[in-house]
């Protein structure tokens, strides 16, 4: 989305049509181009190309044939809300740039866009200042910016198109899945296989919106998610993993884990932020009451990113570091698991 959210990447509706009974077919770009004002044909050809425009709730190409009663939907990476992005001095990371692309280590704790009651200091007010002086670059344009998110509390790697030209290149790659992301994640418990792989279908938990939950690979509710897993080190009590993308779902990786019993370690939404694991007494609980303080949000980080580069052609592979908040908790587990007094 957008993990997406972590990834996920959650997409917003920002146009909706229903074709009349007596629809002749049609393509969808030219069924298209006469009800959006203002936009080319190109544009939306590009906006397909990118996954933008769904049939039915159904990504389609452009050469798609509208048929008499189908929903066509546009939707886009942005809440639909006129929003002024000012830039603001933020300070941000840059793990790489040229003049098609801007890549940002992300701090946790730093909103990606407005919206939702967050309307400042997020990373496109900070983007917006460092960008303020290049003239290509127009803060409210969803044509540029944004090609994929991460959530708030979530750390590292994301990728921002600076023209047209990257944001659909790059777009399409996010779509096809031919993108290359790796995170960290400490988990609670241990985990019994050292490498192994998630399947699950993601959608919004029917009790609590705010969730997100795992539905059956084969269910109509929610959309297919699949998460790769690699143990990297093992603590006793809590688990250091390494997670594959297949797909980009909300909150992907944080409920895939929660799925298979092994909730992200002090991930507050998904309950996290218990003694999910360990023993009795007073001094486990002051030593996990340290490490969530030491790590105050879910302990996940984008640590790679890979992508084809949209002008180049060549392979583009960043890695960042785990930054210290969530070093130095691996760090005071692995003392723990040593037998040292971590507390």
């Amino acid at each position: 989305m957008d993990e997406q959210d972590e990834q996920e990447e959650e997409l917003y509706e920002h146009f909706r049509f229903t074709a009349d009974k007596g629809q002749a077919l049609l393509r969808v770009d030219k069924f298209l181009v006469d009800r959006l004002t203002g936009a080319s044909r190109h544009r939306i050809q590009q906006a397909a190309e990118a996954g933008y425009i769904l049939a039915n709730d159904k990504s389609v190409q452009s050469n798609y044939r509208v048929k008499p009663l189908d929903v066509l939907t546009i939707v886009l990476d942005r809440p639909h809300r006129e929003v002024d992005i000012l830039p603001e001095n933020i300070p941000i990371n840059i793990a790489y740039e040229d003049n098609d692309v801007l890549v940002v280590n992300k701090p946790s704790g730093l909103v990606v866009h407005p919206g939702h009651g967050n309307y400042t200091g997020t990373l496109l007010n900070a983007v917006a200042w460092y960008l303020k002086d290049d003239p290509q670059y127009h803060t409210t344009d969803p044509r540029l910016g944004l090609v994929h998110r991460i959530d708030k509390d979530t750390s590292g790697l994301l990728v921002l198109a600076k023209n047209p030209e990257a944001k659909t290149h790059l777009g399409t790659q996010f779509f096809n899945k031919t993108t290359k992301r790796l995170y960290w994640a400490l988990v609670w418990g241990n985990v019994k296989d050292d490498e192994g792989r998630i399947e699950g279908n993601i959608g919004r938990n029917p009790k609590d919106r705010l969730l997100m939950t795992v539905f059956p690979p084969d269910s109509e509710d929610g959309k297919p998610a699949v998460t790769h897993y690699k143990v990297l080190e093992r603590f006793g009590y809590v688990t250091l993993i390494e997670c594959r993308l297949e797909t980009g779902r909300t909150h992907q990786i944080r409920v895939h884990a929660k799925h298979i019993g092994h909730t992200l370690f002090n991930d507050a939404r998904y309950g996290g932020d218990e003694i999910l694991r360990g023993v009795e007494g007073s001094k486990y609980k002051q030593f996990i009451q340290n490490c969530f303080d030491l790590c105050p949000r879910q302990a996940l980080h984008a640590k790679t990113l890979g992508f084809v580069h949209p002008r180049t052609g060549e392979a583009v592979y960043l890695d960042s570091e785990i930054p210290e908040d969530m070093s130095q908790l691996i760090a005071k587990w692995r003392n723990y698991g040593a037998g040292a007094d971590a507390c």
